[in-house]
């Protein structure tokens, strides 16, 4: 579990209006590690809410036929990004990263672009 708490602090602190980062298992909805948030970004509940996020966007993409993978999922609030990106690789089936971002403060680019690195170094 080392590797995962070094991927999600590089995360909050590599990439720029970080506030928050998260490994989850979205078969069960539980966050695997954790680093950030606070009282206003409980990352428990938000793993297990975008939990069914990417469960309904898979079921949607299986009943369209579409065979094609997910990259990643981008919410955009009011003063916030949130990004899950879907890990690939060995190991790696039903999990996700998620990022939470400062709108203000991040360049979403930037974010994704080192988000998609920190998963290529990722072991699990």
């Amino acid at each position: 579990m080392a590797n995962t708490e070094r991927a999600l602090k590089e995360a909050t602190t590599v990439i720029e209006g970080a506030i928050g980062a998260a490994l989850v298992d979205y078969t069960s909805g539980m966050a695997l590690g954790t680093v950030g948030g606070g009282k206003d970004l409980d990352l428990t509940v938000a793993a297990a809410g975008n939990t069914d996020v990417v469960r309904a966007k898979v079921r949607t993409m299986e009943q369209l036929g579409l065979k094609d993978g997910i990259e990643d999922i981008l919410i955009t609030l009011g003063s916030q990004y949130h990004l899950i990106r879907l890990l690939k690789g060995r190991g790696a089936n039903g999990l996700f990263l998620y990022l939470a971002l400062d709108k203000d403060r991040a360049n979403l680019a930037m974010a994704r672009h080192q988000l998609k690195k920190i998963e290529a170094e990722l072991e699990i």
